[in-house]
């Protein structure tokens, strides 16, 4: 499929994506969220019902937007490739024809949160934390990880998350609502293919009919005013020199092998 995303296809009508990224430990450079959006296409237009969103990086799932990508993108610098392609996930998640399923075996958090709130379904790991930390960045959430994360958990859970930055954990997400299931470590990938095998055997008319009632119940076009509306905020600060200058120096860490967690804190009691 791709240098950083592969797409199988383990039985009729159910695609297994997975983006494996370790030199960057599955942080989105654009290179990747644009295999990813292609990858979506693909499995939907070759008649997959249901997909599986997948890590091959062990201890994370999908984790926030390279900042090298995000700063050269503010600076106009050479990135990596197209920005927008995370909006073309965005577009992807939401079509009526492919149900899909973030199968979350490590941690994720900003950009990579915020697929995976697009995603219909969520099972995580238990040792999974989640996080939007873009505040400690000086950056907002620029696809969805305040107005969608609120519409799943309500805003005042979402206000701790996206004030205070800090992660919280796969146990707490689900009693919040925000996860389906907490299973196992090491269990994610098979529950979820689980899942997805039931519901490929489903009608398919019914399957679709029911996404698409779930979408348009949410109203998903105010939903995707709100992403939108998210960031065009995003954009009217997280360009200031500021802002990144503190994305430089978070990046620079990461560079030397730190790790969101020691970059940005564990769950906060």
């Amino acid at each position: 499929m791709g240098e950083l995303v592969s797409l199988q296809r383990p039985r009729e009508g159910v695609a297994l994506i997975t983006m494996t990224n370790p030199a960057i430990i599955n942080f989105g450079s654009w290179k990747a969220i644009g295999e990813l959006s292609a990858a979506l296409k693909e499995a939907r237009e070759g008649g997959a019902r249901v997909a599986v969103l997948a890590s091959g990086v062990p201890g994370h799932w999908f984790e926030h937007a390279w900042l090298t990508d995000l700063i050269n993108t503010m600076t106009g610098q050479p990135t990596t490739g197209e920005g927008g392609a995370w909006f073309e996930c965005l577009n992807e998640l939401n079509q009526t024809d492919l149900v899909t399923i973030a199968a979350v075996s490590g941690d994720t958090n900003g950009g990579g949160c915020e697929l995976g709130w697009a995603c219909d379904l969520r099972i995580a790991e238990e040792q999974a934390l989640f996080g939007q930390p873009e505040v400690g960045i000086g950056v907002g959430t620029g696809i969805g990880g305040t107005s969608r994360l609120r519409h799943l958990i309500g805003r005042t859970a979402t206000a701790e998350m996206v004030l205070l930055g800090f992660p919280i954990t796969a146990q707490r997400l689900y009693e919040l609502g925000g996860v389906n299931r907490v299973v196992p470590t090491g269990k994610a990938v098979e529950v979820a293919l689980e899942w997805a095998s039931i519901m490929a055997d489903r009608p398919p008319a019914a399957l679709q009919g029911i996404k698409r009632m779930l979408t348009e119940g949410d109203n998903i076009l105010k939903i995707a005013d709100s992403v939108m509306n998210d960031q065009m905020i995003f954009q009217s600060f997280s360009g200031s020199p500021a802002a990144i200058e503190t994305m430089a120096a978070a990046q620079a860490r990461f560079d030397k092998g730190e790790t969101p967690r020691t970059v940005y804190g564990g769950p906060h009691s």
